[in-house]
């Protein structure tokens, strides 16, 4: 079972757009309208598709990933495309993050341990007030 979000077929829909030839009321009739806007530059839009399906018996019916397509389109001031940009799920990047932890000053403890902790300090401040 394919589950699809986004524009089917994005890379043959993507290779209709011509630079410099193609602009923004020929892209909304062949793709629609974009998923969403660059917040810097109004004239970057962005279209995307997604299709998972359930895997094999060897992925244990996990979803797999089967497209993961971004198209990113800039126009100039005049509505003309000046740049298509096409990413598919082997072009996109892996962000590796670092591997430093930072300590926590505060927490210190294992969870037990700041729990009696907290306990003691409870029973010895209500003892001198009897």
């Amino acid at each position: 079972m394919l589950k699809t979000h986004g524009i089917f077929y994005l890379e043959n829909r993507a290779n209709l757009l011509e630079i410099q030839n193609t602009n923004t009321n020929d892209v909304i009739k062949i793709l629609g309208q974009p998923h969403s806007k660059s917040m810097k530059e109004e004239n970057t839009w962005i279209y995307i598709e997604r299709t998972r399906t359930r895997g094999k018996m060897l992925k244990l019916g996990r979803n797999v990933l089967l497209n993961n397509n971004v198209l990113v389109l800039k126009f100039n001031d005049y509505g003309i495309l000046d740049e298509k940009i096409f990413y598919d799920k082997t072009k996109m990047n892996e962000y590796k993050f670092a591997e430093a932890k930072t300590e926590n000053a505060v927490k210190k403890g294992s969870f037990l341990q700041s729990f009696l902790t907290s306990l003691r300090n409870k029973m010895y401040s209500n003892v001198g007030k009897r």
